[in-house]
């Protein structure tokens, strides 16, 4: 079997949704319940809570998950993105003496994916012989060709003049980044410059039902009503 690591970005200071990654999510801190995914998946050799962060720190070591490693303040601030994060780690474990086959990226705030997603996902990245890096991703609910922007007055510009009309059966489906996991060879995280490329991805497709980004207190109570309705 590969051997995997779980890396789970959770850096503190969430401003949209103050103490996002602990805030208590239908009985227990958010992060608690991807852990707890990846837990029961049994894909992984080893699973990072990636954080500079005291309280993320001390939850995650309550619920078994204590971080073998902090991460630099300098990684943490609101404009570092995922692939530094993820660079620093795997060359963290590398000094360690631990090397792995493959690295994911599970996302703090994805309390509605499973186990289930996550061994179907390891397969289809097998598939590829790991060649290629894996994004889980969900299709848009309409087609983008529908989009409009929207001006200060109120006024709607189509992005696609004339697409409008085009009946959702006559347009090709798109998928956008579920913000829930990635899947990347570690060459692809050492060669990668800045936050890397959105090139070379396969898609593992979550059903809408399992796939929010989690942004707002909006999205939160959805979130909330959508796990509740599945467990109970």
């Amino acid at each position: 079997m590969p051997k995997r690591l779980a890396i789970v970005p959770a850096r503190g200071g969430s401003k949209r949704i103050k103490n996002k990654n602990i805030r208590d999510f239908c009985g227990t801190p958010m992060i608690t319940h991807i852990l707890k995914t990846a837990g029961d998946s049994k894909l992984f050799s080893k699973i990072h809570v990636s954080t500079e962060d005291e309280a993320i720190r001390a939850v995650v070591a309550k619920h078994g998950f204590d971080p073998e490693f902090a991460r630099p303040k300098s990684l943490s601030d609101d404009y570092t993105p995922i692939m530094p994060v993820l660079r620093f780690t795997t060359e963290e474990y590398q000094r360690l003496g631990e090397h792995f086959d493959e690295v994911w990226c599970l996302m703090a705030c994805a309390p509605l994916i499973n186990s289930g997603d996550l061994v179907a996902a390891a397969d289809l990245y097998k598939k590829n012989l790991g060649k290629r890096q894996l994004l889980a991703v969900s299709e848009f609910p309409v087609p983008i060709e529908w989009a409009f922007t929207r001006s200060q007055i109120g006024i709607l510009n189509p992005v696609q003049p004339g697409q409008f009309a085009v009946r959702s059966q006559d347009l090709e489906p798109h998928y956008f980044d579920a913000a829930a996991f990635s899947i990347f060879p570690p060459s692809q995280i050492f060669e990668s410059i800045g936050s890397g490329s959105d090139e070379n991805f396969v898609g593992y497709i979550l059903p809408k039902s399992r796939a929010l980004d989690i942004d707002n207190e909006d999205d939160w109570l959805l979130a909330e009503n959508l796990y509740r309705a599945r467990n109970s």
